[in-house]
């Protein structure tokens, strides 16, 4: 046989019944004679045809493979095939049949539920340090859908039932037809009578206008787990929307956001803070008293309110101890971080007479009455530390 089939279609040799198909349709579309409007339209439209009948048959396309002819199989090329009586335009021509070829046939999706699976909401949630290092139980108000009492989600009044569509006739969708140069082309839609349920509230519940939930605000008790942080997120399930026609619920997620605090800073699991010493005492040594976290919450038992830290002698600025277990517990194990305390020396702003001939004699003792300056070496040395317990970063 002269013709290459294939080649005609496009496709190689191996190529799947779906692949050929889509390949018909893409030059059907193209070579059809009220598109193309070209002298030859007509007979190379014929030609795709015949190698698209060839080709999807199974048992046709055998034949064409190993060299046979497939039209003396008494198909395509007997009386009632392309090229007999009935050919193009004749009476034997069905364009909807080149359109269902096309496009696929469309089939009615039937009528959907009324009653539909809420969606997801989510809040967000603020907490004081405290909260969230220790954990608490709040209660959040939630603006949302909920079941109406008064049809308990049917949507009808007085507890009728919905009537069938008279537009669609319970199908859910409708049919039209459009005509084109290719015949009728049909495309189904959602019924605009009864939005696609396939029936109609004829009598709808003066509470919720036939849609089985109405909006409102309610308050819902949340658990928050020791050592929460900003971004951390509670699942409630079923807590979010009630879905229309009284579905069930979707979830809710409470997002936590946790407040600055105005002495602690948290890195992870520790908590970082600065005391301020007068100079003569980082000097001389002492000891201070600092109040923890726990001292937020005292009515709880959450651990040591304060704690008693020693300032040894000629402590300077930027010095940092570490208070173990005084930090914020583990969400996901066991124990606490650490506490660190960095102290910052604090010189004298406003001395009088007195207290400034005592520092001009000290600084003759110690011969410090001139001082050539001492460079800090790039490091980790006191400005790095404190830039880092206020917050910063190197």
């Amino acid at each position: 046989m002269s013709t290459d089939y294939y080649e005609v279609l496009g496709v190689s040799r191996d190529a799947t019944d779906e692949q050929i198909k889509k390949a018909y349709r893409r030059m059907a579309m193209k070579v059809h004679p009220d598109v193309a409007q070209s002298a030859d339209a007509h007979e190379k439209f014929k030609q795709i045809n015949e190698a698209y009948e060839t080709l999807k048959d199974p048992q046709k396309r055998h034949i064409y493979d190993r060299g046979g002819d497939p039209n003396q199989m008494g198909g395509f090329g007997g009386a009632g095939g392309f090229g007999g009586a009935g050919g193009f335009g004749g009476a034997g021509f069905d364009f909807t049949n080149l359109v269902d070829a096309m496009f696929g046939q469309q089939t009615s999706r039937g009528p959907r539920s009324r009653v539909r699976r809420g969606q997801d909401a989510l809040v967000r949630l603020q907490l004081d340090l405290a909260e969230a290092a220790f954990g608490i139980t709040k209660s959040v108000k939630v603006d949302t859908a909920v079941l109406c009492t008064v049809c308990n989600g049917k949507g009808s009044a007085d507890g009728s039932e919905p009537t069938r569509c008279s537009t669609c006739h319970g199908q859910g969708d409708v049919t039209t037809v459009q005509r084109s140069f290719l015949g009728d082309i049909r495309s189904t839609q959602p019924c605009p009578n009864c939005r696609g349920y396939g029936s109609v509230i004829t009598n709808p519940c003066h509470e919720c206008s036939g849609e089985g939930r109405v909006r409102a605000s309610r308050s819902i008790n949340v658990k928050i787990p020791a050592g929460v942080s900003t971004g951390n997120r509670i699942h409630l399930a079923s807590h979010g929307e009630v879905g229309p026609g009284g579905g069930p619920a979707g979830d809710l997620f409470v997002e936590l956001v946790v407040r600055n605090h105005e002495v602690f800073r948290r890195d992870g699991d520790d908590l970082e803070m600065v005391v301020k010493i007068p100079m003569t005492a980082a000097a001389l040594g002492t000891e201070v008293t600092v109040q923890t976290l726990a001292a937020d919450r005292p009515d709880d038992d959450l651990g040591e309110p304060e704690v008693r830290l020693e300032v040894p002698q000629g402590t300077q600025s930027g010095t940092r101890v570490t208070v173990p277990g005084q930090g914020v517990p583990r969400l996901r194990s066991n124990g606490r971080g650490d506490l660190g305390v960095t102290f910052m020396v604090q010189t004298p702003t406003r001395l009088d007479d007195e207290q400034r001939e005592l520092l001009r004699q000290l600084a003759e003792l110690r011969g410090e009455n001139s001082v050539e300056p001492s460079v800090q070496k790039h490091g980790r040395g006191m400005f790095s530390r404190l830039k880092e317990a206020f917050g910063g970063h190197d």
